[in-house]
């Protein structure tokens, strides 16, 4: 065994862009870097990105997205952080586990390294210990072919849990030439009402904290609500030691999309590519020029009810949300989507709260709470002809409530909402299976049990959803323990269900009512391979379904 060496651990070809915040959290920071990511790929550049996450926890699998916000997930099974959904949006390269980690892993490591004895009896220190295991782990997210790397890191300048990080990002520019890294700190300049001006000493303030741990930015951004003056700029620019077209203003916008285009009208990609020396084309912008014309040219709204438990927080629905959008702009309708808490309906109510909308649509969710909400959603989508969109635990709903309601299944349930049902329409594999073919489900380890179906998986596909795709195949991502349990899906055949894809081992993967003007649900999350340049032909399909609903009206 070998001591840990402190050599650069990076690619000799990748540059970095380090994206820190201040002031405040929840500024955009995984926005703006997937916009310049965006900005920079039009250059003809290869880009990377990485969110590197202060918290100790593992991972977000496990947090409540009403705190946390959603939890996005890769192709290759790993649950992480919402930024990465913008990431993959903006850029248009597909993430992996090794693009997000977390303090809870990087001391998960170190630990696990220690009880190896790989540190050989030294004591194991912050630094350059855990510094050190976090520039492994950013060599390990790299490619040879990648131009520039975009190192977000989450949390605010000042906050204890970052300092690791930062310590380890400032390691990272002494260790390379200088024209190979770049600082991009993203800030706030408040308005405040009473005095009605915006404010810039919680800006210097924050850039004073970060050049105090030994990291002086390269540029600035700065969110305002609606501009910035010349003065603001040369005090921000003055108090940061930079010049003055090295300080930014980032506007809030109506739309995210809108955000590589201005970019590229500020300059900002441009003072990137001066900093680290790279010498690219102008931007070829083309795509999002025809996204902005497509924003301009909606007319009209369709209105949406999101029934779902998490709505105090709209992150947590966050990919939806931005598919649900992509969709709308391919449709040229704006797609209003109202957050309609699933605790608050049952069956007596809830033609009363979904009445006056164009389509129902129901999200993924764990636990029990709200799930009879979900289920009378659903019944009332049926019942009354309106569109309807399942997802995961909303595809669960339908199937319950059609079990229960046309089937004859009295009382059915999931197992994991009721393990005492006498109808587990819904359960653990190796709880309903009852040697009919299926194969128990695998998680990413390959470990048979009651674990996380994640990631990736084929959907052969039959009925509608064959021609909304138009493919016989697709690949979706998938976030869920409980299956379909196939020893009923004879008996809601009958009775008029459709499961119109199923997973090449044989489980349930979507349902639809063929008698229904639009009624799908699918156990995959569609929403997790949606793209603003691309769409997704499902959500796509509902949209339009939804707005024809409307004209019919």
């Amino acid at each position: 065994m070998t001591s840990i060496s402190a050599r650069p651990l990076h690619s000799p070809r990748t540059k970095f862009v380090f994206v820190t915040g201040g002031v405040v959290s929840s500024l955009g920071k995984g926005v703006a870097a997937a916009s310049l990511g965006a900005a920079l790929k039009a250059r003809g550049l290869q880009v990377n990105m990485l969110k590197l996450d202060p918290y100790i926890n593992v991972d977000p699998g496990t947090m409540s997205p009403i705190q946390h916000g959603e939890v996005f997930v890769t192709r290759d099974g790993a649950e992480t952080d919402l930024d990465l959904g913008h990431y993959e949006r903006f850029v248009g390269r597909q993430m992996t586990r090794r693009n997000n980690f977390t303090t809870g892993q990087i001391y998960e490591s170190v630990i696990r390294k220690e009880r190896n004895g790989e540190y050989q009896g030294r004591t194991v220190q912050v630094i350059p210990d855990v510094t050190n295991e976090i520039k492994r782990f950013i060599q390990m997210a790299l490619s040879p072919q990648d131009d520039v790397a975009i190192v977000e890191i989450g949390g605010t300048v000042g906050d204890i849990e970052s300092l690791p990080f930062l310590e380890a990002v400032r390691q990272m520019r002494l260790e390379r030439p200088r024209e190979d890294a770049c600082f991009v700190h993203v800030t706030l300049l408040p308005y405040v009402e009473a005095a009605g001006e915006q404010k810039t000493k919680p800006t210097q303030r924050s850039v004073r904290d970060l050049r105090e741990i030994g990291v002086d930015p390269d540029l600035i951004l700065c969110r305002v609500r609606h501009g910035m003056t010349e003065e603001h700029r040369r005090k921000i620019a003055l108090f940061g030691n930079l010049r003055e077209d090295e300080v930014f203003a980032a506007p809030d916008v109506k739309c995210l999309y809108e955000l590589p285009l201005m970019n590229a009208e500020a300059g900002v990609d441009r003072a990137v590519c001066e900093r680290l020396h790279l010498q690219t084309p102008p931007p070829d912008l083309s795509e999002w020029e025809n996204l902005r014309r497509q924003l301009r040219a909606i007319s009209g709204e369709t209105r949406v009810a999101m029934v779902g438990k998490y709505v105090s927080l709209t992150d947590s629905y966050k990919s939806l949300t931005e598919a649900m959008e992509h969709a709308g702009i391919r449709r040229a309708t704006r797609v209003a989507l109202d957050y309609v808490d699933s605790e608050r309906i049952n069956e007596e109510n809830a033609a009363r709260h979904l009445e006056k909308y164009d389509a129902i649509l129901i999200p993924g969710g764990f636990g029990t709470r709200g799930v009879e909400g979900k289920i009378a959603a659903a019944g009332y989508a049926r019942r009354s002809g309106t569109p309807y969109l399942g997802i995961c635990v909303g595809m669960q709903a339908a199937v319950i409530e059609f079990a229960r309601n046309r089937a004859g299944l009295e009382n059915a349930n999931s197992a994991e909402f009721a393990p005492d049902t006498p109808h587990p329409v819904v359960g653990l594999l190796e709880e309903w299976m009852s040697g009919g073919g299926a194969k128990k489900s695998r998680d990413r380890s390959g470990k048979i049990g009651g674990t996380l179906r994640l990631g990736d998986g084929e959907c052969r596909l039959s009925g509608k959803l064959r021609g909304i795709y138009g493919a016989d195949t697709v690949v979706e991502r998938h976030r869920h323990r409980y299956e379909f349990n196939n020893n009923y899906r004879a008996r809601l055949e009958a009775a008029g269900m459709v499961f119109s894809a199923e997973s090449p081992d044989g489980l349930a993967e979507a349902v639809e009512l063929p008698e229904h003007c639009w009624f799908v649900g699918c156990q995959f999350h569609p929403e997790f391979t949606s793209r603003p340049l691309g769409g997704h032909p499902l959500f796509e399909s509902f949209v339009a379904a939804a707005r024809a609903a409307r004209e019919s009206r």
